[in-house]
């Protein structure tokens, strides 16, 4: 196992491309790792034998907290990488503006490799728009087609400062959006402002995004269980976790990896994500979907983000309570919950509604839920 200490910079960058190169060609397995990893590090074992067929060994906490390895082949990563280069129309010239331990980061480097071209790299430390309109020239100032892949906070700020930031961003032609659901008001700005934004659906075990704007990549195929449950299958998958056979068998069946989240298939063959299967709540003995509450808070006016939990409540088992993130004019409250009522109905209507400057995130930009529930417990809200 070859482990690649990333340190933020571009370098640590270079050298885990470096990596991936080889192990795509039959090297050794590479584990990226940064100086936050020492547990991570840990839970892989590195000096144990590396699962045969292995290329690379991507570490996530999931949203249990505990580490991860998830085994990814080298026909694995490459499926991916032809597959969203078919998709978003021809393979082109990326631009790094994740985490790249992170899957979706990690991809960057892979569709780079698989396209035979230098991807730019955006050094971390905070993402600002100037610097990722920086951080795009040598990308923009090749030959197309140019791509890149954010988070939605990330989209968000660009959105926000306007500018040269937008600029570049306008200047892509595809911005693949993943690690967190994209609402409907973030797809409707980023179309106002001229930005073609690809939302993406997928995981570490499925070598990142495998369902694209609803559909899924060639040879990606979805299944939905009894209960909602989404099961992806096809070239992309993963093929276990690093020495965890019990947790490889309970989630790999069959050929298809069964994920915690529901879904709904439409008539057309899209993909509707309604959240987590653990992200239900049962207030009054009835049980309501976070997502779908989530989603019409965000599309009312003045609202940015929202994150939907259930929290103990004596009367009603749990209650609905929402974290908003607003914009420059906050919405009324009552506006807000007779929205969800309306649409949803009185179950899905949240008991309590509280604002704050920005959501807790964890990981590659995706909600920290336990966190919201302790802030809403404990009142500790930034404002």
């Amino acid at each position: 196992m070859r482990e690649v200490w990333l340190d933020g910079g571009v370098e640590g960058v270079r050298e885990l491309s470096r990596a991936l190169n080889e192990a795509l060609g039959g090297g050794a397995a590479v584990l990226p790792l940064t100086e936050d990893s020492e547990a991570v590090r840990e839970a892989m074992r590195p000096d144990e034998p590396v699962e045969p067929g292995t290329a690379v060994i991507v570490a996530t906490s999931g949203s249990t907290g505990a580490p991860k390895g998830v085994l990814l082949s080298a026909e694995a990563l490459v499926a991916s990488a032809e597959a969203t280069h078919r998709r978003l129309g021809g393979a082109g010239r990326w631009l790094l503006a994740t985490p790249a331990q992170y899957i979706g980061g990690l991809q960057v480097l892979v569709r780079s490799l698989v396209a035979g071209t230098e991807p730019a790299v955006m050094a971390e430390g905070g993402f600002r728009a100037e610097d990722f309109a920086e951080a795009a020239k040598p990308v923009l100032a090749g030959e197309g087609p140019f791509y890149t892949a954010l988070v939605p906070t990330q989209l968000t700020r660009l959105l926000d400062a306007g500018g040269d930031g937008l600029a570049a961003a306008k200047a892509f032609d595809a911005i693949v959006v993943g690690a967190a659901a994209t609402s409907g008001a973030l797809r409707e700005r980023a179309a106002d402002a001229g930005v073609s934004i690809v939302p993406a659906y997928g995981m570490s075990e499925t070598a990142s995004g495998c369902v694209y704007d609803g559909f899924p990549l060639d040879g990606v195929r979805v299944e939905l269980g009894e209960d909602g449950r989404i099961a992806l299958a096809g070239s992309v998958l993963a093929h276990g976790y690093r020495l965890q056979p019990e947790l490889t068998a309970e989630s790999f069946v069959d050929g298809r990896f069964l994920t915690s989240d529901r879904g709904q298939l439409h008539s057309d063959g899209r993909l509707e994500v309604l959240g987590r299967i653990d992200d239900m709540i049962n207030t009054g003995g009835v049980k309501v979907a976070a997502a779908p509450i989530e989603r019409v808070l965000t599309s009312q006016s003045g609202v940015r983000e929202a994150c939907v939990v259930g929290l103990p409540d004596p009367q009603w088992g749990e209650a609905v309570v929402a974290l908003v993130v607003a914009g420059a004019t906050p919405p009324d409250i009552e506006t807000l919950r007779s929205a969800v009522r309306e649409e949803l109905g009185t179950a899905s209507t949240p008991k309590r509604i509280e604002f704050a400057s920005a959501l807790p995130l964890r990981g590659p930009g995706k909600i920290d839920r336990a966190e919201v529930k302790y802030l809403l417990l404990t009142s500790e809200i930034s404002q």
